[in-house]
């Protein structure tokens, strides 16, 4: 997921509770979903942080010296810069782009 072209905030703001409930009409199923959605998005931004930082890894037993890579700071202060994953995750959700089913409901047919 392409995380830079996302209209998610980076600072807090408030969010009107009916919008929040609105497809679920139960705030603590919708947070619940999103929650869910928020740890999904954090483990796929860890996993890519990782990836790129193990380019600029160096496999030295030596502590002596510490190189400081001007390309593995940027990289690290992109993510930084990016919303949080349960920002990003509110901002899907009020967009309707997480699919979430009731699975208490019986399907009778």
């Amino acid at each position: 997921m392409d995380y830079k072209k996302n209209s998610a905030p980076i600072n807090t703001t408030t969010i009107d509770k009916n919008l929040v409930d609105a497809p679920t009409n139960n705030i603590y199923e919708a947070i619940s979903v999103i929650a869910k959605r928020a740890t999904q998005i954090n483990s796929e931004i860890k996993k890519e942080l990782l990836e790129k930082l193990d380019e600029f890894a160096t496999y030295n037993d030596s502590l002596d010296e510490i190189f400081e890579n001007k390309e593995q700071i940027e990289v690290s202060k992109f993510y930084e810069k990016l919303p949080k994953p349960h920002s990003l995750a509110v901002q899907e959700w009020l967009d309707g782009k997480i699919y979430y089913r009731d699975t208490t409901e019986s399907s009778e047919a």
